[in-house]
């Protein structure tokens, strides 16, 4: 995001287009108050619509929100991906 200005985009394992954010909330944990977790928005064929979306629980946790979103932005892309199809193969599953 930092040098597009624009969120990551990717094809799924599914084939679907999605992309991915970083979000945040709090954990309710005092010792590690705030979480950041990646987000996939999941795009339809042809006109852009949202058709759903895919999330990861908290891949990190910290004292401050600019501190854990700071940490997850540093992940490499190929994990996102990685990460991506992984949660498209586990929603698959049987």
């Amino acid at each position: 995001m930092a040098v597009h200005k624009r969120p990551a985009a990717f094809e799924g394992a599914d084939g679907c287009a999605y992309s991915v954010d970083i979000l945040t909330d709090t954990t309710g944990q005092p010792e590690a108050p705030w979480g950041a977790y990646l987000f996939f928005v999941r795009w339809s064929h042809g006109e852009p619509e949202v058709q759903g979306h895919l999330e990861t629980g908290f891949m990190v946790t910290g004292f401050s929100e600019a501190a854990v979103r700071h940490q997850l932005g540093g992940m490499a892309l190929s994990l996102v991906k990685a990460t991506l199809d992984g949660l498209v193969r586990t929603r698959s599953a049987p």
